[in-house]
């Protein structure tokens, strides 16, 4: 049987030093990952200049970024962005937009009339500005008269959405060239997903291209098996309560419920293996492939290798564990 054909990524955590993002890239590129991702989280360094980075110290290096809020981006102060990045490094910058922390836009004044039509929009927007269009355009958040870009990419980049429920899914289907599934995606999350975005794709009223699926993944490799599982537990406990709708795929809704309320944060070491091999890669180096394996048959076209927060050994363990494991 054929193995499933993906690209594999890795994330520079936001939490990680902005001056080791150069090498992070390089030992990225030279180990034979296909993506880079960044985030642009509120309070840490930007993704924009952080892709400018990891771009000018590789050479193949795809760079995407998830995700960047949709209110806080005019769309053309981001087409600006994204031009210099795509017309100095063609074909190799993947931005995503997404509706932001909901808790965070509310702290810094950006929060949305209505999210989902100020995220199509945006992405609408940004879209009609990188192919040289002249826009105007007043609603949903987004104001702009007679704008035009004069200078814009030759090679205007495919645009992401990051999605979790059934509406930002074909949001994404319909609006966007991809669409990211953020960690705690299992494999029947990822086909639960297609479902929706197709519905989305079959709702377009314009050609975009072959929508592409970018899942994050979770992932500590070790040769301490007990260890990684370990931690795993911990961080799959403290998502379970924000991760409804991939609990729901998965069939699981009520029993982690139920495991909440009987132990609360001291829920980990109730979760079951089943838990943690469909909802992330944690252990051996044939244990965390399999689980990159299955999402690939599930569909994701990308997947992220997602390291613990602030994990500073995630790349070497990446490298040196789990792609001998993938290469066979």
């Amino acid at each position: 049987m054929t193995s499933p054909r993906y690209r594999l990524g890795v994330i520079f955590h936001p939490t990680f030093p902005p001056e080791t993002l150069r090498d992070f890239a390089r030992r990225a590129e030279a180990a034979g990952f296909d993506e880079l991702w960044l985030w642009d989280d509120c309070f840490l360094p930007g993704a924009f200049t952080s892709a400018a980075v990891a771009l000018s110290a590789t050479e193949r290096l795809t760079v995407g970024i998830g995700l960047l809020p949709a209110t806080v981006y005019n769309p053309l102060f981001a087409a600006m962005e994204i031009t210099t990045l795509a017309r100095a490094f063609p074909g190799r910058i993947i931005p995503g937009f997404g509706h932001g922390v909901d808790s965070w836009m509310k702290q810094i004044g950006a929060s949305p009339t209505s999210s989902m039509k100020t995220l199509e929009t945006t992405v609408n927007t940004v879209r009609a500005l990188l192919n040289g269009d002249r826009v105007t355009v007043d609603q949903h958040d987004v104001h702009l008269d007679g704008v035009q870009m004069t200078l814009f990419p030759t090679q205007p980049p495919p645009l992401y959405i990051g999605a979790m429920r059934e509406k930002s899914m074909q949001l994404a289907g319909r609006t966007a060239e991809g669409t990211i599934l953020t960690d705690m995606s299992s494999p029947a999350y990822v086909r639960w997903a297609k479902q929706h975005i197709n519905a989305g794709i079959a709702e377009r009223t314009q050609p975009l291209g072959d929508h592409q699926i970018a899942v994050y993944l979770t992932t500590k490799v070790s040769t301490d098996v007990t260890m990684a599982r370990s931690i795993m537990r911990r961080l799959i406990t403290s998502r379970l309560k924000w991760s409804h709708p991939q609990l729901a795929a998965l069939g699981i809704q009520d029993e982690a419920r139920t495991l909440l309320e009987t132990h609360g944060d001291q829920a980990a070491p109730y979760i079951p293996d089943a838990w943690v091999d469909a909802l992330s890669a944690a252990g051996t180096p044939d244990q965390a492939a399999s689980a990159v394996l299955r999402l690939a048959e599930a569909g994701a076209d990308s997947i992220i290798l997602q390291p613990l927060d602030g994990d500073p050994d995630c790349l070497d363990e990446y490298t040196r564990y789990l792609l001998p494991a993938l290469r066979r």
